[in-house]
């Protein structure tokens, strides 16, 4: 590929660690690639490219897309970001991950219903506006010995996750955004150090490509929050459940979660369609932004986008 103007556009507000690797991946394919804050672009009908006004193709929309982050923002904002990038894939230019899986994932409620519907293990969950409702599923929930997880709807790394036990009170509406989104608590098998474990599998294009066991000293082991990786070869169970809820979620990539639970059988935690993948690259051999990069562009020249 020779091509000497800027093809691709980085969807990203913090191009960071991640942002250079995607930008050194595509320069290596002989590409320019350009970070596009999703807040920065507009519609303008009478001016924009085709309705569209992206900073830094102006002239001429990207020929390709890969979504590294959506910021929040009100409603009104994150509808219209998601919008640029529904409207980007109707004209033809290939979104990574598309706008809907997108949406699916971010929405834990959606994913967990989706995961539970084809049948992938998944916790046991809840989501309700009605405090009468959660206040139910506790006092059940307490009643078989279980704890209870409260995540926000719309969350990552394990911020504002809240452990509840017995005897804890119900997280007001206003703090959870006037949705209880509820789970029950599977604990991580613990390894032979007596520490926190589960697995991370980055899925490409229904391919397990990098594994990795998360270690940590307490439940919530993310990177983000302290734990340490290794790699793993995944076995035919963890693989397939990876690779079955990147394909129920319509991912065309993605980092799969996953945990032993109290019953020690296998169940999907997250599913995420913007995974951070610092932690794994540093255990992994295979250049994982390299290989974002080259299955964007398979399928950029499978639809007669990008000549390969």
């Amino acid at each position: 590929m020779g091509a000497q103007k800027a093809a691709i556009a980085i969807i990203t507000d913090e191009p960071g660690w991640h942002g250079a690797r995607l930008r050194d991946a595509f320069k290596a394919r002989g590409l320019l690639a350009r970070y596009v804050s999703l807040g920065e672009c507009h519609i303008d009908l009478l001016r924009g490219t085709a309705g569209v006004v992206m900073p830094g193709f102006e002239q001429e929309l990207p020929q390709a897309v890969f979504v590294r982050g959506v910021a929040g923002g009100s409603l009104q904002q994150v509808v219209l970001r998601m919008d640029f990038l529904h409207y980007l894939g109707e004209l033809g230019i290939p979104v990574y991950n598309p706008a809907r899986a997108i949406e699916r994932s971010v929405d834990k409620a959606m994913t967990s219903v989706l995961l539970h519907r084809a049948g992938i293990p998944t916790p046991p969950t809840w989501v309700t506006e009605q405090e009468v409702e959660a206040r139910g599923v506790l006092m059940r929930e307490f009643a078989g010995g279980h704890d209870v997880l409260v995540k926000p709807m719309f969350g990552s790394q394990g911020e504002g996750i809240v452990r509840l036990s017995p005897g804890d009170a119900l997280p007001p509406a206003e703090t959870v955004g006037g949705v209880w989104y509820m789970q029950r608590y599977s604990a991580r098998s613990r390894d032979a150090l007596g520490e926190w474990c589960d697995w991370r599998v980055m899925v490409i294009d229904g391919k397990p490509v990098a594994s990795m066991i998360r270690r940590g000293k307490s439940w919530l082991n993310n990177i983000a929050q302290g734990g340490i990786c290794e790699a793993i070869t995944p076995d035919e169970t963890l693989t397939r459940l990876a690779v079955d809820a990147a394909r129920v979620t319509g991912m065309d990539y993605a980092g799969i979660d996953i945990l032993r639970d109290d019953q020690g059988h296998l169940t999907v935690l997250e599913v995420n369609s913007i995974p951070a993948w610092k932690g794994l690259q540093g255990v992994a051999h295979l250049n994982i932004a390299q290989a974002l990069a080259d299955d964007l562009l398979r399928r950029c020249a499978d639809a007669g986008v990008i000549a390969c």
